[in-house]
């Protein structure tokens, strides 16, 4: 048997986004958000209130920067989450995050996050609350990469959100092998 929920946002995994971006005056600011990922090969979506001062920046920048989440900066990407960028004006040296301008778009890469989708701003509907971006470029640490210089997410070590717990996670084990393991059954 089943138990209905009604309409809520449960899906798994979702990401643990942190979004940065410049103001104005040149000063990085980023926020952590849940909703969002692939809408086309180099497009991403993400669901952002028009109130976010992050969402302000990128409108105004024309740009910013998408990083994942780790185990080790949880602290940290939990409070750029929490704490507003229009009610702290030191949100970023609070958070203990330290920033460095994307070679590709005009927009900070956060340095202790070590991998980053680096995007242009392609449109806002405040509407909905979706914001597109176009990806420019990826870039990952060194320290993330394997043998063979592809993303490791073992050691990327990514976090997800638990909408239903409030709990951030950890990624699981390898289980199979995409667009091989279905062969199975052909």
């Amino acid at each position: 048997m089943r138990k209905n929920f009604g309409a809520k946002p449960y899906l798994y995994p979702m990401p643990v986004f942190i979004i940065a971006a410049y103001d104005e005056n040149g000063k990085p600011n980023a926020m952590n958000a849940a909703w969002g990922g692939m809408s086309e090969d180099t497009e991403i979506s993400l669901c952002l209130s028009a109130h976010h001062k992050t969402v302000k920046d990128i409108i105004a920048s024309g740009a910013f920067t998408v990083s994942m989440a780790d185990a080790a900066h949880v602290v940290e990407s939990d409070y750029v989450g929490i704490v507003s960028g229009n009610d702290e004006p030191e949100k970023m040296a609070k958070s203990g995050f330290h920033t460095t301008k994307s070679e590709f778009v005009n927009a900070p890469l956060i340095d202790e996050l070590p991998m980053a989708v680096e995007c242009t701003f392609k449109s806002y509907d405040a509407a909905n609350c979706r914001m597109v971006g176009e990806i420019v470029n990826v870039c990952a640490d060194e320290k993330i990469l394997d043998a063979e210089g592809k993303i490791d997410v073992t050691k990327l070590d990514p976090i997800t959100y638990d909408p239903v717990t409030h709990e951030y996670r950890r990624l699981g084990e390898v289980v199979g092998k995409a667009f091989k393991d279905g062969l199975k059954l052909r």
